[in-house]
């Protein structure tokens, strides 16, 4: 936050922040977000200018406490009065600069952004075979291993810390051990609060509030060497009358043939059976099935039987 009374400090924070949106308007999601932009960088440039004339007119008016290193004054004010010089030329060349933002954000102003086109259903006859695109994690860190390299962070910027955690990265050996371990991911992961650098093949999360940091490398998978994982089923064909059809009615039949052979050999053995048991035991008498044989010998002999 802005102290309006301490110039080093407001500058330093003003240098940090202009160094982020140079790192964060790379990207625009959202397209009509610029206009809001434009508005701040012209604002912005106004305050610039303005600061900028009043380093001038302090250097030209503190010029008589001005010396240099070997405290000779007549150096120091020399110094002192080209400084005012050369900060008022560059005060005055800001006028340009604030003029082509100023028209930059009228035309902005004017723009109706529509949303993105919906992307196109993807289907087996639109689908384009071609390389997938995976993100590899090369390091993680967390806790005091990644305090130094959010401090790097803040002092040099992110760039400075995706080059210094390249160095973790060792080709096709950290890759295979990757795909091995399962830290390959679709997009690189991100939590609600963390920030995002990318250059080149690279991306950086970070988050300095949770201390920890992660480095992904951008990874193209050939179509070749992807899953398939679209093989269709076997399916029976339903022309009974192809070979394969003619095949599998023949097996059935054959099936069929052997599974009334075997019915009737087993009532013919069953027959067998029933016709010598018959003649052992002499006429079949119409009794109930439940009676027993002695039973019913009983009722013909005592006249009951019917």
């Amino acid at each position: 936050m802005p102290t309006f009374y301490d110039p080093v400090a407001d500058a330093e924070e003003a240098s940090q922040a202009l160094r982020g949106l140079a790192h964060a308007s790379r990207d625009f999601t959202h397209p009509e977000d610029a206009y809001g932009v434009i508005g701040d960088l012209l604002a912005g440039v106004r305050s610039m200018q303005q600061s900028i004339q009043q380093l001038a007119t302090r250097h030209a008016r503190h010029d008589g406490r001005a010396f240099d290193d070997a405290g000779d004054p007549a150096a120091g004010i020399r110094d002192a009065r080209l400084a005012a010089g050369e900060l008022s030329e560059a005060a005055a060349a800001l006028d340009r600069v604030e003029e082509g933002l100023n028209r930059a954000s009228q035309a902005a102003g004017r723009i109706a952004w529509h949303p993105a086109p919906p992307a196109p259903a993807e289907t087996e006859m639109t689908r384009v075979q071609g390389p997938v695109s995976r993100w590899v994690n090369i390091v993680f860190l967390q806790g005091g291993e990644a305090d130094a390299v959010l401090w790097l962070i803040d002092c040099d910027g992110p760039d400075a810390a995706i080059e210094h955690l390249a160095g973790f990265d060792y080709g096709e050996e950290t890759t295979d051990a990757a795909l091995l371990n399962g830290y390959v991911y679709d997009t690189p992961p991100t939590g609600a609060l963390d920030k995002e650098a990318r250059t080149g093949e690279y991306t950086l999360t970070y988050n300095p509030d949770l201390g920890h940091v992660a480095l992904y490398r951008h990874h193209q998978i050939a179509p070749e060497d992807s899953l398939d994982t679209d093989t269709p089923a076997p399916t029976m064909d339903p022309d009974m009358g192809s070979a394969g059809g003619a095949a599998s009615a023949g097996t059935a039949m054959g099936a069929a043939g052997a599974a009334a052979a075997a019915l009737s050999d087993r009532g013919v053995r069953a027959t067998g059976r029933e016709a010598g048991s018959a003649a052992g035991r002499g006429p079949v008498s119409e009794g109930s099935w439940f009676e027993h044989p002695g039973v019913a010998a009983v009722k013909r002999d005592r006249g009951l039987g019917l």
